[in-house]
């Protein structure tokens, strides 16, 4: 499928996007060849093959989580630069 300048200006104006000429060129061109390809592989008999979501068969590869040793708490505070209350406090306009 070819993309035509009117497809390509149409385009543009709702992604909000500025092209110089060139540009325009070598978005047209680029974006034909994807269509294309795209139609290609709408041409590929995927009867009796079920959908996946990833190419390869995966599993979950994470371990379970277990409850282990913690530090004691005031080893754990004393490593806080400050704290109040037993609680480790951040300044206010900390981002997270």
């Amino acid at each position: 499928m070819t993309l035509n300048e009117k497809e390509l200006e149409k385009l543009t104006q709702l992604c909000h996007i500025e092209c110089t000429e060139e540009e325009k060129k070598k978005l047209r061109s680029n974006l034909s060849d994807i269509l294309s390809y795209i139609d290609q592989l709408q041409k590929v008999n995927t009867d009796g093959i079920p959908p996946c979501s990833h190419v390869l068969e995966s599993s979950n590869i994470w371990r379970e989580d277990e409850i282990g040793e913690t530090l004691p708490r005031d080893l754990f505070l004393s490593n806080a630069p400050s704290q109040i209350g037993g609680m480790i406090k951040i300044p206010s306009n900390a981002e997270f």
